[in-house]
């Protein structure tokens, strides 16, 4: 199984966009400091979308096209399923 996610900051402000296999795993490493980063100078580690796929090209190119939505619609993405922005994991 393959994850596209969307983690932001506890004000919500920051955005951020990847892709795993293993979506505990890759929390626990943003939440933790493990991967220096744009998620670790940011304090970027609430996840508050995600969607599954178990297709490796198809998550790498979800990711790519949510990557290239503007924040609004990225917003509007995550607001359809989690309005207030709660920490799914």
């Amino acid at each position: 199984m393959y994850y596209v996610y969307i983690l932001t900051n506890i004000s919500n402000k920051v955005l951020y966009t990847g892709v795993t296999n293993n979506l505990e795993r890759r929390v626990f490493e943003h939440k933790n400091g493990i991967i220096e980063g744009f998620t670790k100078k940011y304090n970027v580690h609430k996840l508050v979308y995600f969607e599954t796929t178990s297709d490796v090209y198809s998550a790498i190119s979800r990711e790519k096209q949510i990557k290239r939505l503007s924040r609004a619609k990225k917003q509007a993405l995550i607001e359809k399923n989690n309005p207030e922005y709660k920490e799914l994991l």
